[in-house]
C-alpha cells in the first residue's frame, strides 16, 4: 500500500501512533467545522495515473449510463414542504458508472479493501466499527462526468460520503456545497430554498486535485457538481461502507442504479 498511498503524510498504517492519532483528530475538526474533510495528495501521482490505465478501458466499454431527474430528496412527495417549493424542481443528472465487480483488481478497489482504510474513516467518524459492502456492484463505483455532464443538487441518502478524485474535468466539474443544513428533526425548507436560489452565503465551492481523498456529511449536506466542461472527463471514485456487515441492495436498486442485477 505504501506505493499507492502517501503513508508518509497520512500514516494510516499506523493506527494509535502519535502521528496517527494527530492526524485523526484534524480530521474530526474539519468534520465538525466544516462538515468535511480533505487529504490532498492522499494517493500517489503514479498511483492515480495507474488506477486510470486500469479504469478508463473499462468505463469506455463497459460503463452504464444513468440519467434521471430528480429533486434535491430523489422523491416526488416529500411530507411538510409546500407545492412550488424549489427544492421539489426537477434537474437533470448523468453520469457514466463502473462497478465494484468491474474494476476488481485495481487502484481503488485496493484501497477499498484494505483493512486499515476503514479503520481510519471509522476513527474519523466516530464509529466502532465500518465494514465494506457485501454488495458486489455498490460497494464501489467509480463515475465519470463528460463534457455538459453534471450531478444536480442533492442530499444523500448515506450519513457520510467517501469519495477519491481520480481525474479532473478541463473544467467546470467543482464540488459545491452547503454543510449542516438540516438535522434529522429540523428539514430547514427555507435554508434549503436559500442554498438553491443561490441566497445562501455559506455555500462553498471547492476545487478539488486528483489524488485527494473527501469524506463530508452527505446526509445533511447540500451539495452538487457544476457542469463539466471540455474533452476531460471528470473521474471519481466512491467508496461505501456501514456500520453492519452484509450489506446489500435490492434487485430492483441494482438495476435502477446500475442496469442490471448481480
Amino acid at each position: 500500500m505504501r506505493e499507492i498511498l502517501d503513508l508518509d503524510r497520512f500514516p494510516l498504517d499506523q493506527p494509535g501512533s502519535p502521528a496517527w492519532n494527530d492526524l485523526v483528530a484534524r480530521c474530526r475538526a474539519d468534520l465538525a467545522k466544516e462538515g468535511m474533510f480533505n487529504l490532498e495528495g492522499f494517493v500517489k501521482p503514479e498511483a492515480v495515473a495507474r488506477a486510470m490505465t486500469q479504469i478508463e478501458p473499462v468505463m469506455e466499454t463497459l460503463s452504464f449510463v444513468h440519467k434521471r431527474a430528480h429533486n434535491v430528496y430523489f422523491r416526488d412527495e416529500v411530507p411538510g414542504i409546500s407545492e412550488g417549493h424549489p427544492a421539489l424542481n426537477k434537474v437533470n443528472t448523468i453520469n457514466h458508472t463502473v462497478c465494484g465487480d468491474q474494476i476488481a483488481e485495481s487502484v481503488p478497489a485496493w484501497i477499498y479493501e484494505w483493512p486499515q482504510f476503514a479503520v481510519f474513516l471509522a476513527a474519523t467518524m466516530e464509529k466502532a466499527t465500518l465494514f465494506t459492502m457485501r454488495d458486489p456492484l455498490a460497494r464501489l463505483n467509480v463515475m465519470r462526468y463528460g463534457d455538459g455532464e453534471a450531478l444536480n443538487w442533492h442530499f444523500d441518502r448515506s450519513e457520510f460520503t467517501t469519495t477519491l478524485l481520480l481525474q479532473a474535468p478541463s473544467g467546470g466539474g467543482d464540488f459545491q456545497y452547503r454543510s449542516n443544513l438540516r438535522t434529522d428533526t429540523d428539514p430547514n425548507y427555507d435554508g434549503v430554498a436559500a442554498t438553491l436560489e443561490g441566497r445562501d452565503p455559506e455555500t462553498k465551492t471547492l476545487h478539488l486535485t486528483a489524488g485527494t481523498l473527501n469524506v463530508f456529511k452527505g446526509k445533511n449536506t447540500l451539495h452538487r457538481v457544476t457542469t463539466c466542461k471540455g474533452p476531460r472527463s471528470r473521474y471519481i471514485a466512491v467508496f461505501s461502507y456501514y456500520e453492519r456487515p452484509g450489506v446489500m441492495f435490492s434487485k430492483q436498486e441494482q438495476i435502477g442504479f446500475y442496469g442490471r442485477a448481480a
